[in-house]
């Protein structure tokens, strides 16, 4: 079942009051909307999963059509599932998406100076009230690419500011905040160490529930010290990418003589799954 904003906000508050986390996966295609779409099926009713079909799978898939994939997917569904547009900076792509029935927008202006971050974000929170959805921003810069692992890593300078986000959050009227602190976009040479103090402080700085991007391969006590200190949504894009990438290489040397794009498609599906599973349970 598709979740209404107003729903999926509710399971946001409810996440961020209880110490866990709404899992939200980023979306490419047919196969992973479905890998994803199964994983909240086989667990239960009170762990509602985020398909993240936005800014930059649509270069690949196509606005328009991995919209409506992930839209017509979650109605489908027996699951609690959310659509969010992930990493917006375009008002016109996230009108277009509330008008097609998203749940939760993300508008990024983390790239922007402060007040034109607020600016952009302070609109975009104005134009998903009018469709019920709610809005996640972002503060501070994520190194990293979202479609491409690389070695990143963290600099100081550009970790969000707790007091700049009570600022922030207070100015736009934004319901969740993703935040800086020390996480990068894809898998890195080294382990991931978080911020932890500076996560505590933005926790206590601002009333709603803080978002953490680039969760994939991070050390289990690291995601466990998130949960503690405010973050209530984690977003997957990495883990599930090489899992798919992996199952359908190990399948092509099968799959090749005979031209059996099934089986690649159907190893992809499953290994997202399998991944999108074992990530709801950890943060259940």
């Amino acid at each position: 079942m598709l979740l209404t904003g107003p729903e999926g906000l509710k399971a946001l508050t409810t996440a961020h009051e209880t110490g866990r986390a709404l899992p939200g996966f980023v979306a490419y295609n047919l196969e992973t909307v479905q890998g994803i779409v199964a994983a909240a099926e086989a667990h239960p009713d009170d762990h509602p999963v985020i398909i993240q079909a936005g800014s930059s799978p649509f270069k690949h898939a196509g606005r328009a059509p991995l919209m409506r994939l992930a839209l017509d997917a979650a109605k489908a569904s027996p699951a609690q599932l959310g659509v969010h547009l992930d990493h917006s900076r375009d008002l016109d792509e996230l009108t277009a998406c509330l008008e097609a029935g998203y749940t939760s927008v993300m508008i990024d202006g983390s790239h922007l100076p402060f007040a034109e971050n607020i600016a952009l974000t302070r609109e975009a929170v104005r134009r998903a009230r009018d469709h019920g959805a709610w809005v996640e921003a972002e503060l501070g810069a994520l190194p990293g690419d979202e479609d491409v692992s690389t070695d990143a890593t963290a600099s100081p300078t550009a970790m969000t500011d707790p007091a700049q986000a009570a600022e922030f959050v207070a100015e736009t009227g934004v319901d969740a905040l993703a935040v800086a602190v020390g996480n990068v976009h894809g898998f890195t040479a080294d382990p991931v160490r978080l911020d932890l103090t500076r996560l505590a402080a933005i926790h206590a700085a601002v009333p709603v529930p803080l978002v953490l991007h680039g969760a994939s391969g991070l050390p289990r006590d690291q995601l466990l010290g998130a949960l503690t200190h405010g973050v209530a949504k984690i977003n997957v894009n990495a883990e599930l990418r090489r899992a798919y990438l992996r199952a359908v290489s190990a399948e092509l040397p099968t799959a090749l003589p005979g031209s059996d794009v099934v089986s690649l498609w159907t190893a992809g599906r499953n290994a997202v799954t399998e991944a999108a599973s074992r990530i709801i349970t950890q943060l259940s």
